[in-house]
């Protein structure tokens, strides 16, 4: 009931986290194991208020106490007395994992269960846990998600991890077992040391983050698509097979009714309910082995990608702000500055130290991350469309891929040329990104999917064009792909296909007889500035029209005949009102910062063009 969103408000305003707090010290394990499963459903389900409400209400407490006593009965050994009436469950580890999933929700969202995970030592208890991983891998996996969690801007965590505590890691990532659970282990514990790289000694830093590479390597190089083909397979005949055992067995013990008795007639059903009790928390049944598997395996991928990303952008500013800061000169000049490899700040912005690039080459990752920003098999899209349980890897499959385009961006940022293999190697990638966008029968209107590639795309087309790399999209193609997107809800969308237009007229306008094409993207362009309902696109908008029409014949030609200049000096009251009215409260400090810039750039473009008007005259 938990799991339904519209549910919650209701058990909220009867106090269900009081309720189930004190249950998870119940003296019946059954009653822990449960009242841990729909705390874990309320705050997976719940979101951010939810899980700030519980913290409020004390669930911290409680659970931090229940953690401990399951430490306490691992670590004496007390396996036989907390064995559940079915024999294959171990009541502590169970209760153990729905109570770590639980931890790890409410850190996720709540910095004050985090300080108190910190405060009440319970690194230590989750290690313990982590340990039975070669026994009990989902257990260690939920202990893995939530390390990766905790460890993330937490520096007063740092000091808990001793040389010991990372040999826990470090003894898992070196597990050789190839089964997608543990695949998926090794990435998340390879998130978290890459977290906790502070505490690493200097010596060991490249090693250290060659090993989280390879692990990364590992995870990518496996073909989810055919992996979903083989794994439905394997599943399909397995189910036959049980069909195929259960008749036989219900054959040979077939006999006459008269000769059951009462005590028999209610066995059979008693059996059947208490299987599905012992399994109320799970997230996949136990008959769902391989998809549970392809499950890990995309989880293991996503996490990958997501790191490398990490790896690449710097922790400031946010990951909003990133996406939408504007390339204006000022900006650009101060990224470009910012780029010094004798820096002792190994991760600033467009600055990848040296361990983390030597060890992305020899790892192969620029390559695995091309490969995961294809399509996803059609044949396994296919199969998990005619499968209801096997569905929703559609999703996952496509957030794969957009993690994949987002980590290219990344890479495309603080990679140079050269080590991304060569002018032939980059119009290669602008090939095969303009067939993603234009291969389809029609224009790709996924959100996600459309930031990831105008990102990339956006990341190619400028490290092109600052080295005089003949660009492959067509101004045709993207006049198509700028039209199509500049309506979508999402602002990052429209940033990027705006900069996106402004790099390409920059192109153009050193070319011969472009003036025509050049007056088409300065009128879109105009449009976007004054009509876009966010002040961040509409000055993207105007640092393209800066970039496009900033020098060259056919660009003077094309501002003419378009009425750049007056357009401009019209609109330049209306911007500064803008910013005056919207810029308090609707924007952070580095946009407005970005937004004021363009004011200014915007006041010497039109001193620049009555320059070129005056010029023209005499």
């Amino acid at each position: 009931m938990l799991q339904q969103k519209h549910a919650i408000p209701s058990f909220l305003q009867r106090d269900v986290v009081r309720c189930l707090g004190p249950m998870l010290l119940d003296q019946s394990l059954a009653v822990r194991e449960t009242a841990a499963g729909a705390l874990r459903n309320l705050s997976a389900c719940g979101g951010f208020e939810v899980c700030d409400d519980m913290v409020t209400k004390d669930i911290m407490t409680p659970l931090v106490a229940l953690l401990k006593e399951c430490s306490a009965g691992l670590e004496a050994n007390e396996v036989s007395p907390m064995k559940c009436k079915d024999t294959k469950k171990n009541c502590v580890e169970d209760i153990a994992n729905e109570a770590v999933n639980v931890l790890w929700n409410v850190c996720e969202c709540n910095g004050t269960a985090v300080s108190i995970f910190n405060k009440e030592g319970c690194l230590d208890v989750v290690l313990q846990y982590l340990k039975k991983f070669s026994t009990n891998v989902d257990l260690a996996i939920s202990v893995a998600h939530c390390l990766q969690t905790v460890t993330e801007d937490n520096p007063d965590l740092l000091f808990s991890f001793n040389a010991s505590a990372r040999q826990v890691l470090e003894s898992i990532m070196l597990s050789q077992d190839n089964a997608m659970e543990y695949i998926l282990l090794r990435t998340l514990l390879a998130g978290s040391v890459w977290n906790i790289k502070g505490t690493i000694p200097s010596s060991s830093q490249a090693s250290t983050i060659n090993a989280i590479l390879k692990i990364f390597s590992e995870s990518l190089v496996v073909d989810a698509g055919e992996t979903v083909i083989h794994m439905k397979e394997a599943e399909t005949q397995r189910l036959k097979l049980t069909a195929e055992a259960e008749t036989e067995e219900n054959v040979g013990d077939t006999i006459d009714n008269s000769v059951l008795n009462e005590d028999d007639e209610m066995e059979e059903p008693l059996k059947g309910k208490v299987k599905r009790e012992n399994d109320i928390s799970d997230l996949l049944p136990s008959d769902k082995w391989e998809l549970k598997q392809v499950t890990a395996l995309l989880m293991a991928q996503q996490t990958a990608l997501e790191i490398i990303v990490n790896m690449c952008c710097s922790e400031d500013p946010s990951d909003d702000e990133w996406e939408e800061l504007s390339s204006s000169d000022e900006s650009d000049l101060f990224m470009e500055n910012s780029f010094d490899e004798g820096s002792e700040q190994p991760m600033s912005p467009l600055c990848l130290s040296a361990e983390v690039h030597a060890a992305l080459m020899n790892n192969l990752i620029p390559k695995k991350i091309l490969e995961k920003t294809a399509f996803p098999n059609s044949v396994a899209v296919d199969i998990c469309t005619h499968s209801p349980s096997w569905k929703p890897l559609i999703r996952k499959m496509n957030t794969v891929q957009c993690r994949a385009l987002t980590c290219l961006h990344s890479i495309l940022l603080v990679s140079d040329v050269d080590c991304l293999g060569g002018a032939s190697i980059l119009q290669s990638l602008a090939q095969h990104l303009s067939q993603l966008v234009f291969s389809q029968p029609e224009f790709p209107t996924h959100t996600e999917f459309l930031e990831a590639v105008t990102s990339a795309m956006r990341a190619l087309l400028q490290t092109m064009a600052s080295k005089n790399i003949s660009q492959c999209m067509t101004p045709e193609q993207l006049m198509t792909l700028c039209e199509a997107s500049i309506h979508n809800s999402n602002i990052s969308v429209r940033v990027n296909v705006v900069s996106i237009l402004g790099i390409a007229g920059s192109v153009l306008a050193k070319i011969e007889d472009t003036a025509e094409t050049l007056k088409m993207i300065g009128k879109f362009l105009l449009e976007v500035a004054m009509k876009d309902s966010s002040l961040v696109v509409a000055g993207e908008a105007l640092d393209a029209l800066f970039d496009v029409f900033a020098d060259g014949t056919e660009a003077e030609k094309a501002a003419v005949q378009i009425k750049l200049l007056p357009a401009l000096k019209e609109f330049q009251p209306v911007f500064k009102i803008r910013m005056r009215k919207e810029g308090k409260g609707q924007y952070s400090t580095d946009q407005l910062c970005v937004l004021d810039n363009v004011k200014m750039n915007l006041r010497r473009f039109i001193a620049y063009q009555e320059t070129l008007g005056g010029k023209n005259t005499s």
